[in-house]
């Protein structure tokens, strides 16, 4: 029984019936009856769906950072014993949590500040250079100003999250974590 559909009908390109057409053809056939289309529904219903998953995720990591705000200060973290860095000295710890690397640097006697390690322009590690007076960023020649944190020179647009600090009993000790610097 042949199909009467003009749609359905399947003809070779050269005209020639399917018996006589190369094996090629009958592997790799190109014909547009017979290949698959994809109507205005189904289009729409992927981009409805993909669009919602966006909005979803999105909501996701508002609602995170809602709640990470929510929780409050960190806690007080011990770091180093004032004599165990020398004046220009570097010390990397982490805070608040152990995935989070920081960088400490004595500026004077009781002189200390810290940051947040990563580049505020695409979290690269900065690298605390204290005799040049800078945190300098390698991946996009990035520098900050070692006393302030803001940026000075590249890329970066926004100052490091600096950490504040209290010196107690002659030990240095991280209080906050914030983004104001001074």
């Amino acid at each position: 029984m042949i199909p009467r559909d003009r749609e359905q009908l399947t003809v070779p390109p050269d005209g020639k019936p399917l018996a006589e057409q190369p094996k090629w053809r009958q592997d790799f056939p190109i014909d547009w009856p017979q290949d698959e289309y994809i109507s205005r529904r189904e289009l729409t219903k992927f981009l409805v769906l993909t669009s919602l998953a966006f909005a979803v995720g999105q909501c996701w990591i508002v609602a995170q950072n809602f709640l990470r705000k929510r929780q409050g200060q960190p806690l007080v973290q011990q770091i180093a014993r004032l004599d165990e860095i020398p004046v220009g000295g570097v010390r990397l710890f982490q805070y608040p949590d152990p995935h989070k690397s920081c960088v400490l640097v004595r500026l004077g006697e009781t002189d200390f500040v810290a940051y947040d390690q990563q580049c505020t322009h695409l979290a690269c590690p900065v690298i605390p250079e204290p005799q040049a007076n800078r945190l300098y960023c390698p991946c996009h020649e990035g520098v900050f100003d070692l006393a302030t944190g803001r940026p000075v020179a590249g890329p970066p647009r926004r100052p490091l999250p600096r950490i504040r600090l209290e010196i107690r009993d002659g030990t240095v000790y991280a209080v906050g974590y914030g983004e104001e610097t001074t």
